[in-house]
């Protein structure tokens, strides 16, 4: 079977006994590597999480802290990954890594875990925010209905899941077109802090620390909501074997795109303390239409179309990363073979991208904003402490493998220490039966591995399911790399 992880979908065809092979081309430069990373970091978080973030800190300046070690801890892991990545030179990311490094059984806790629970809440998440600048348009004077929000939320999961289906050139256009979207809004964003910094606007920064939370739990959970808007940082791991010489462009793009996302969003931050108090940032649905109001007026509408434009984007791009996770864990034989098959004509992984937008609408349904980061992304870094995990042992029990870009080891280890508190923090703080049931949710998928992956038990009407779905969705297995 072959991999859909590429942006670009084209293939070379070769003709071997009477069978077509799928091969995907090394067509990501540079440029193209730096533009993926920043847009799938650049997504709801910057015009979500603030709020969050400030409610947890209780401070400006503590908040701003966050975010700059959000931005440091997502460099130091995206340069573990880079090393990963220029060893273990395969698409997959974090899946791919443990399933080298760790082990079967952790990479298919890893896959059951991220196909059914991680990406789909990521998705969710997205597609709630993007619903909430979309709906406060109509809803200015009061809440928005919940009803409606969800309804909108749900509706873009729907399109999203069709325009991935039908055409990967269209996804990528429209990922391409909302990332320049985001990017001139939040420039916007940053250039009216400025005049207002310099009209005199410096109130709430001259008592930054002002009411800091202080505590082991809290500054975990903003730490959960600060770090969902540089969720993305790793990418690009997820499609190393349609990169340009990934030895180099891995971690240049690396050392460009996240420092530039740092900066934006720091600077972001302060021109909203700027331009609102505490109170004023806490009390906002959408902070970012808030800013408008209260600096552009009748323009707001700009920042209303932008954030729409930017939170579409990035649910589109963790749609096609989602997807095409599902699938490489299938053709690794750690997920159904129908996850693992593409259209016949479209070459688009569909069963893979409509089971992702099923789980996803369902997560929509009871779902909240901040839940799903927190719950997710105490999950998230149990995988990321994983990696990195594999990532340390491999440089001390396999010194001698060939690394063109090499790490020192302090960096993982940071990594490390740091998944371990991200995963700790809550609970210890605050303990909820929420996170209890995560933890068991993983586990729970030993139960499915023994029988299916290790005894490779399979039924009769399961393999008949499967042919149904190949007539009815018109997808078929694909080849794998030679």
């Amino acid at each position: 079977m072959e991999t859909n992880e590429a942006p670009s979908i084209l293939t070379d065809e070769k003709m071997d006994n009477n069978t077509r092979k799928i091969r995907l081309k090394r067509e990501l430069g540079l440029i193209s590597a730096v533009s993926m990373i920043t847009g799938a970091m650049i997504g709801s978080g910057i015009f979500m999480s603030p709020q969050w973030v400030l409610y947890y800190m209780g401070s400006p300046g503590a908040s701003l802290l966050i975010w700059a070690a959000c931005g440091l801890l997502a460099m130091l892991g995206a340069l573990s990954y880079a090393e990963l990545g220029t060893v273990i030179k395969e698409s997959g990311g974090e899946y791919i890594y443990i399933l080298r490094n760790v082990g079967p059984l952790p990479a298919f806790l890893l896959s059951y875990t991220t196909v059914i629970v991680l990406k789909p809440a990521s998705i969710a998440g997205i597609c709630l925010s993007f619903a909430e600048y979309v709906v406060a348009a109509f809803f200015s004077d009061c809440s928005s209905p919940q009803v409606v929000l969800k309804c909108t939320a749900v509706t873009c999961v729907l399109v999203l899941g069709i325009i991935n289906c039908l055409n990967v050139r269209l996804s990528m256009s429209i990922m391409n077109l909302c990332t320049a979207t985001k990017l001139i809004v939040l420039v916007v964003i940053i250039v009216g802090g400025v005049v207002l910094l310099v009209k005199g606007n410096t109130q709430v920064l001259q008592n930054a620390f002002e009411n800091t939370a202080a505590g082991f739990g809290p500054v975990g959970v903003a730490f959960y909501q600060g770090l969902w808007s540089y969720d993305g940082w790793n990418n690009l791991n997820c499609i190393t074997e349609e990169l340009k010489n990934p030895e180099v462009n891995l971690p240049r793009a690396v050392m460009i795109a996240i420092p530039l996302v740092t900066c934006i969003y720091l600077l972001a931050n302060i021109s909203y303390f700027a331009a609102m108090t505490p109170q004023e940032l806490l009390t906002s649905d959408a902070v970012a239409i808030s800013w408008g109001l209260k600096v552009l007026g009748t323009w707001t509408w700009i920042i209303t179309v932008g954030v729409a434009f930017s939170t579409f984007g990035c649910a589109n791009g963790t749609l096609f990363s989602g997807g095409r996770v599902c699938y490489v864990a299938a053709r690794e034989g750690h997920l159904p073979d129908s996850l693992s098959m593409v259209h016949v004509n479209r070459l688009t992984p569909s069963p893979a991208l409509i089971f992702t937008c099923v789980i996803s609408i369902i997560m929509i349904i009871p779902g909240d904003f901040s839940s799903i980061v927190n719950y997710s992304g105490f999950a998230t870094w149990m995988f990321y402490g994983t990696t990195i995990f594999g990532l340390i042992y491999m440089k001390i029990k396999k010194p001698d493998v060939p690394r063109p870009y090499k790490v020192p080891i302090i960096i993982p280890v940071i990594v490390l220490i740091a998944s371990v508190y991200l995963v700790l923090a809550p609970v210890i703080d605050s303990p909820q039966m929420a996170y209890l049931y995560v933890v068991l949710f993983i586990l729970s998928g030993v139960i499915i591995y023994i029988p299916v992956i290790h005894y490779k038990w399979s039924s009769g009407w399961f393999h008949s399911i499967t042919l149904h779905l190949q007539l009815l969705l018109q997808v078929a297995p694909t080849d794998k790399n030679d």
